[in-house]
Formats: C-alpha cells, structure tokens, sequence
C-alpha cells in the first residue's frame, strides 16, 4: 500500500493543478452544474473551479483508504479477500474520479463544450472496467453486490457478481457507444435506463438464486 500512496497523492493532485492552471483566464463567472441535456443551468464564482478537484479528492482518499484495507475494516474478515486486487481497485477508483474531475473542469472553463459528448462515453468505459473487476470482488461489507442474499451465502455473492461482470461490461459498452451516437436529452435518458438494468438485473438474479438455494 505505501508504495502506492505517492501515485494516488499524484493522481488527487493533478486536477487542482490544472484547475490552477485555468484559474488567471476565468470569467468572473462559470458553469457549476449541467442538466439532463449538457446545457450549464447554475453560475459561481470562478473560485468554485477548485470545489470538484477537493471533493473527488476527499472522496478518492476515503475510499482509496478502504478498499487497501478491506481486510482489516470487514467485521467478518473474509478469508478470501484478496488484498492486492482491492489495492489495484482502489486506484483505479482514484484514476476514475481524478479524470471525471479533469473532464468536468474542463467544461465548466470552456463555454460551448458539449459535456455530455465528452462525459457519457467515458463514464460508459469506466463501467465497463468495474465489471472486469465485478467477477474478481469476493464477499465484503464495503464493495459490490452487498445484498441479503450474496451476504448470506458465498455460492450466490459468486454467481450474481460473474453475471454482474458481464452486464457491467455490456452495459458500460453501450454507454459509450450511445454517448458518442445519441444526442441531447436523449442520451441522458438511455445512460440511466442502461444504469438501472445494471443494477436490477443482478438483484433479480441474486434473489432468484437465494430462493432456489432455500428449497435446494
């Protein structure tokens, strides 16, 4: 883990330097939020251009901080946790949001950029990564499918997150692909849509496998 602390402070860092970067060529004022379809619908200060790097990075640390020490944080400290894949997670967790961080302030500086062409897809690509990692997670309190029934029984945690994985993978896929196709509103629309199949699917599954194990 301490080998690995020096790439993670890089990775939290490097939006604050670009957002610094930016700072001295700023209107007064730029975009704080995007609606549904990519349009800026709230204004701040240019001040706020740092918000975004300090919340991923608040967010990278914690959850960079629990994911390496998964073993240690589960109360039921699962024998077949595997560090050093929870450690590989957690920082391409840090990766994820230090680039979402980079892309969004990249927008919110330049006015007339299509957020969602540049957002969709790589939040697309993102989830199709977490399902490469979704078949290797085994049974914790903290990450993955932490259902009744996956909690319960390391038969059904196994099976809902080989399925999770291939949806994930799909699904991340089409999101891309939808992102650099669909426009407007509409890919807002079909990314969440792609979303809550991703995430009901596994669920469905993970109870039907519970209830077919109870009258097994």
């Amino acid at each position: 883990m301490k080998s690995k602390i020096p790439v993670v402070l890089i990775l939290i860092l490097v939006p604050f330097a670009y957002a610094y970067y930016l700072y001295p060529s700023l209107p007064y004022r730029i975009p704080t939020h995007f609606n549904a379809s990519g349009e800026a619908d709230a204004w701040g200060h240019k001040s706020s251009i740092f918000l975004l790097p300090l919340i991923m990075g608040v967010t990278s640390i914690i959850v960079y901080f629990i994911l390496s020490n998964i073993k240690k944080l589960d109360p039921k400290r699962y024998a077949s946790v595997d560090d050093k894949m929870y450690k590989q997670l957690a920082l391409y967790v840090v990766v994820f949001l230090s680039l979402l961080s980079l892309l969004i302030t990249y927008a919110s500086a330049h006015e007339g950029v299509k957020i969602e062409k540049l957002l969709f897809p790589f939040l697309g690509l993102a989830f199709a990564g977490f399902g490469m990692y979704m078949p290797k997670i085994k049974q914790n309190y903290f990450a993955g499918f932490r259902l009744p029934w996956t909690l319960e029984s390391e038969a059904n945690w196994t099976a809902t997150h080989r399925l999770a994985g291939k949806i994930w993978t799909v699904g991340g896929l089409l999101q891309f692909l939808s992102g650099l196709i669909i426009q407007g509103e509409l890919v807002f629309i079909f990314f969440i849509s792609i979303i809550i199949v991703m995430v009901i699917l596994p669920t469905v599954y993970s109870y039907l496998f519970f209830k077919k194990e109870k009258v097994g």
